[in-house]
């Protein structure tokens, strides 16, 4: 879109509203463009010298963008009309949490993707909050594993710990909260199928952790990965859960048929040194037959052997 034939269809004081809007007009195919602020001469329309955020759609689309949008409004006292009702209804209630203050749960759902994309620079993405999430998981979770399990040896409680906060069980859990349908992309990361992508969906899920702690100290981030984490938990009290790891199933599972040993590569590594991810192959012979995301080369390996061992059950 260029910055020229554009129309102002929409303004708030509020990012989630402003959020909301321009999911809501991307889902119609409708390109938007956002600004925040008083600054002269980016966009050829007149800010709001409040320092409301503008969202603009090109000319030709600008009847249909305000028909999407009022399609979406409700009538509240005094005469106001807000834009959709509050999309983070459904997403608390199965966190189990509200927070008293919605801007961390939006700060938590942003990926650096929009924030790159956002040419007002007002949009900060949620880098920091995974990096003290992360904290506060790896805290709640020794803790606890501490209490559960006196008699286990430091190498057993590692493993539970790992097994718990690795970049799958992270990913699972956001599933199943339904943060992908939540999270606020870039359109490059959208395109892309972001919302379905391991690494940002565990991202995004130690944002929430962080985002719960701001909120409301240690006690409700405690309260919610307990709840979450309770069945991993209680697995870890089975004689068998200390079997033998997924490379070394997936390396018996394929010397038992013959076949040639799995070979592990590193394709890529991504992110800043403190929160790098690792992606591996792995290969049988000259075949690909799955890959792992974790945040060493070990755990994306076992990662990777574990996708391997579900690919062989499933053929």
């Amino acid at each position: 879109m260029t910055e020229s034939g554009l129309t102002v269809i929409f303004r708030t004081q509020s990012d989630i509203e402003a959020n909301v809007v321009e999911a809501l007009l991307d889902s119609h195919g409708v390109q938007t463009l956002r600004t925040a602020g008083p600054t002269p001469g980016l966009f050829q329309f007149k800010l709001n010298p409040l320092g409301e955020t503008c969202i603009a759609v090109r000319d030709e689309d600008a009847v249909d963008a305000v028909r999407i949008i009022d399609s979406h409004r409700e009538q509240v006292g005094g005469g106001m009309v807000v834009p959709l009702p509050q999309e983070f209804d459904a997403l608390e209630a199965r966190i189990g949490y509200r927070f008293k203050d919605r801007g961390l749960l939006e700060h938590a759902l942003t990926h650096k993707s929009k924030a790159h994309e956002d040419p007002s620079g007002g949009v900060a993405d949620n880098e920091s909050l995974e990096f003290l999430g992360d904290a506060v998981l790896g805290l709640v979770v020794a803790e606890s594993l501490f209490r559960s399990f006196p008699s286990y040896n430091e190498g057993q409680k590692s493993k539970i710990k790992a097994n718990l906060v690795s970049t799958a069980s992270l990913a699972e859990m956001a599933e199943q909260l339904g943060l992908g349908e939540h999270m606020i992309l870039g359109r490059g990361e959208e395109k892309t199928g972001g919302r379905r992508k391991q690494a940002l969906l565990a991202d995004t899920c130690e944002a929430l952790i962080a985002a719960i702690y701001l909120d409301g100290g240690l006690d409700p981030a405690r309260t919610f990965l307990m709840r979450e984490f309770s069945a991993g938990i209680d697995a870890a009290k089975n004689p068998e859960y200390f079997g033998r790891d997924h490379k070394s199933r997936l390396q018996e599972r394929l010397q038992a048929h013959g076949k040639p040993l799995p070979v592990y590569r590193v394709s890529g590594e991504v992110g800043p040194d403190h929160r790098k991810l690792f992606h591996v192959e792995v290969f049988v012979g000259d075949d690909l037959i799955a890959q792992g995301v974790g945040r060493t080369k070990k755990e994306a390996e076992q990662e990777g052997a574990k996708a391997a061992m579900d690919a062989l059950e499933r053929s």
